[in-house]
């Protein structure tokens, strides 16, 4: 199979069905297909050929869908970027993988002239007006290209390098193949169907990550539409759903209690919503009851893995949600993988002992670009290692406890934060929170929370300590604790800790010397 099947398939079956909506912008498959066959030949014309990576920096739109498709479709290879990133940062992923061609929209087109050392030859302007001088036109390239016939690159091909999103450390280039991806959207869709034939997915997460690639290619798959929104904004996306009658939605928690939190959640009828996936973090009980009553009709199912495994390993399906005594779990692998849990020395643990967390199957990644040693370290033994902390339940069931980098030792005690997490969330005032360790001159490091709190709602450190304690050893309730308005998110929605751990060692350091 290849990236590109579902767009044939849907253009034998049902040509003039819409494919993207885009704003006020509705294109069918038909159009669709010509207009990718079309940028595939002018793809071809600037040189791309068996392998070529051609890069994309922009917010969602239709455009990026065609460029998704198209690139394959000249036999390229796609390197998404993270749009959260500064221009060092872009020029690092696109000179370490050798990038030639980049696609730009307006939004960061002021990037393109800190870009020259990255060995970008071509840059082509996504936006709807004249393209900046130096730049080549879309729609002018497509217009003035024939189609060509599509490569089908498929197969153990190499799909594209997605980078890491650097929640611990710098990124790294993982090589995801065609079969990677289709291993995953199969297994996904069997755990727990969540494209509908036929249906509306929104698509609203940032499209140059794995997770909403997969979503977008999971309703590709099965035939449908998507309705784009160029980033996820709480009233943008009801208007959306509501207007467009949306069927599908993948979003990380913080977009749902965003989402369900605007006043005009209250305002729309939403019951067209058949499916609700999430992933990057569990989604806490009363978080799930109040989106349930936002979304009626929805069934609600977690997807847990990472960008080198293209993305999912294991599923909590929508009968896990409705049965209820599970919702802090990440599932159970999905039927296209294998999980284990094991200790420092590879061996495997048995249920309820916390170790790494390994995958293996067909969707783990190829490697890691142009690094050999992190490769053969993440794929020792035949299984992906995570680096997250978990244990495995007699029943099969995952639990992520923590990355492994991110567990706190305070008194010669190992404390996982995702427990702490879990203890602050019930507390009513809490709406946010994460759980850090800092120095400690008595304990080495010391648990600390950091704590968003709900509108109108007030909480003191001591009370929520005394919260804790009742629910968790009193080691592991926080011994120290802020306040603050937002937490720093990746565009995947995952907390950054090593944000909020920097300026408490940094200061450590400071002291030391």
């Amino acid at each position: 199979m290849y990236l590109t099947q579902g767009l044939h398939r849907s253009l034998r079956h049902d040509p003039d069905a819409p494919a993207t909506i885009f704003g006020e912008r509705v294109r069918t498959f038909r159009e669709q297909a010509d207009r990718v066959s079309r940028l595939a030949g002018a793809l071809r014309a600037l040189g791309v050929r068996d392998g070529e990576r051609v890069g994309v920096l922009a917010l969602n739109s239709d455009r990026y869908a065609e460029i998704l498709l198209a690139v394959p479709w000249a036999n390229g290879v796609l390197n998404p970027v993270n749009i959260r990133w500064t221009a060092p940062e872009i020029a690092y992923s696109l000179a370490e993988c050798q990038t030639g061609i980049l696609f730009v929209d307006d939004r960061f087109a002021g990037h393109v002239p800190h870009l020259a050392e990255a060995g970008v030859h071509t840059v082509v302007h996504l936006g709807d007006g004249p393209a900046p001088e130096g730049m080549l036109g879309y729609e002018e390239l497509i217009a003035a290209h024939d189609p060509v016939p599509d490569a089908r690159r498929g197969g153990d091909a190499l799909l594209g390098v997605f980078y890491t999103g650097g929640t611990t450390g710098f990124p790294k280039g993982a090589m995801i193949s065609h079969a990677n991806l289709l291993m995953s959207t199969l297994g996904m869709q069997a755990a727990a169907p969540s494209g509908v034939p036929g249906g509306r997915h929104l698509l609203a997460a940032p499209m140059f990550h794995m997770a909403a690639l997969a979503g977008w290619h999971i309703q590709l798959t099965v035939g449908g539409a998507h309705v784009i929104v160029p980033a996820f904004e709480p009233a943008e996306a009801i208007r959306a759903i509501t207007r467009h009658r949306v069927s599908y939605l993948l979003l990380v928690p913080t977009m749902i209690q965003m989402l369900i939190d605007h006043p005009e959640a209250a305002e729309h009828d939403l019951s067209c919503v058949r499916s609700v996936v999430y992933g990057a973090s569990p989604i806490s009980e009363s978080l799930l009851r109040r989106a349930m009553k936002v979304f009626p009709r929805a069934g609600f199912a977690q997807a847990y893995g990472m960008t080198e495994l293209a993305p999912v390993a294991t599923v909590l399906t929508p009968a896990d949600h409705e049965e209820g005594t599970r919702l802090r779990s990440a599932g159970r692998p999905a039927p296209h993988a294998e999980v284990a849990v094991v200790d420092s020395e590879d061996r495997e643990l048995p249920p309820g002992q916390v170790g790494e967390v390994v995958v293996r199957g067909g969707n783990v990644m190829l490697g890691y670009w142009g690094k050999p040693e992190e490769t053969a370290e993440a794929l020792r033994g035949g299984w992906m290692h995570t680096g997250d902390g978990g244990y495995l339940d007699e029943d099969g069931y995952l639990h992520i406890v923590d990355r492994i980098k991110d567990m706190i030792i305070t008194g010669g005690e190992n404390v996982y934060s995702a427990e702490v997490e879990n203890a602050l969330a019930t507390h009513p005032a809490v709406a946010q929170c994460a759980v850090i360790g800092v120095p400690d001159p008595r304990w080495g490091e010391r648990v600390h929370a950091v704590v968003v709190l709900r509108p109108g709602a007030t909480a003191s450190a001591a009370e929520l300590r005394e919260h804790c304690r009742g629910l968790i050893a009193g080691y592991k309730a926080p011994c120290s604790c802020e306040f603050v308005e937002a937490l720093p998110l990746s565009a995947a929605g995952k907390i950054l800790k090593r944000e909020l751990r920097r300026p408490y060692w940094e200061a450590a350091d400071r002291r030391v010397n």
